[in-house]
């Protein structure tokens, strides 16, 4: 792995690329209502990532469905990730909605993602939502007195589990800076391989943290589109995100 370290000064730019993605997820929940469309989820997305001089990150990003041609990845219900905006895909009341989003702000990125509840949601999908953001807020706490990523996945994966979901193993989080993916490679899950090329904690490592959380197996399927990704049973995903610097005294978390 040739995992990149910031300095300060960089861990700085990559958190005004931060606050740029906070800013706009804040607004997106804001908006997200029953009969909104996610292209005008995406549309919004775009005007307050104009009004910063910011590129979105995902536009035309590279793929096996080609270019990606949204600005944000917007997956309803049983949808994982990287789900397609559409003017023909409407929310509708009781629907969660995982909406990730990155930005690249004077040649540094930052990238995030939540899951919204949109009205009248069943209460196992609300718990499946808080069960993978409170995931996320495990990592957080775990960092700064883990020595290795494996140590933090794999209590993230015994709570996820233990609250009777299952962890996507197809999609990982990974590292960030200049580019959107650098190495390493971040699971949410504890396999042999980690083990063996575990990922030892030091100042200046900026890793973008995303657990995918299924109701049900956790299995996945790509559609004919070569972009959406959806369970194999069709029971509901959720997907929640950070861009995270381990710093000299701890954690810096740049989308919070």
């Amino acid at each position: 792995m040739a995992i990149k370290i910031k300095n300060p000064d960089q861990i700085e730019k990559m958190y005004a690329a931060g606050q740029i993605v906070r800013e706009t997820l804040d607004r997106l929940g804001e908006i997200i209502t029953p009969g909104i469309t996610t292209k005008e989820l995406d549309e919004e997305a775009k005007n307050v990532c104009k009004q910063h001089d910011a590129v979105c990150l995902f536009y035309k990003f590279p793929g096996m469905g080609g270019p990606f041609p949204g600005n944000i990845c917007a997956s309803i219900n049983e949808e994982v990730v990287h789900g397609i905006p559409s003017k023909s895909r409407i929310v509708s009341d009781g629907d969660i909605v995982s909406v990730d989003f990155g930005v690249l702000k004077d040649g540094w990125c930052g990238d995030a993602a939540r899951t919204f509840c949109v009205g009248n949601v069943e209460p196992e999908n609300v718990r499946l939502v808080e069960v993978t953001r409170k995931s996320l807020e495990l990592a957080i706490e775990l960092m700064p007195i883990s020595r290795t990523w494996s140590q933090v996945a794999y209590k993230m994966q015994e709570f996820i589990r233990g609250e009777g979901f299952s962890v996507v193993e197809d999609f990982v989080g990974h590292g960030i800076g200049q580019s959107m993916h650098e190495d390493p490679q971040v699971p949410n899950f504890v396999t042999h391989s980690l083990k063996l090329r575990d990922i030892k904690f030091r100042p200046g490592m900026v890793l973008a943290v995303e657990p995918m959380v299924n109701m049900g197996v956790p299995a996945c399927r790509i559609l004919p589109d070569g972009w959406t990704v959806v369970t194999a049973d069709r029971k509901p995903s959720a997907h929640w995100e950070h861009t995270i610097a381990i710093v000299e005294n701890g954690i810096r978390v740049l989308t919070a």
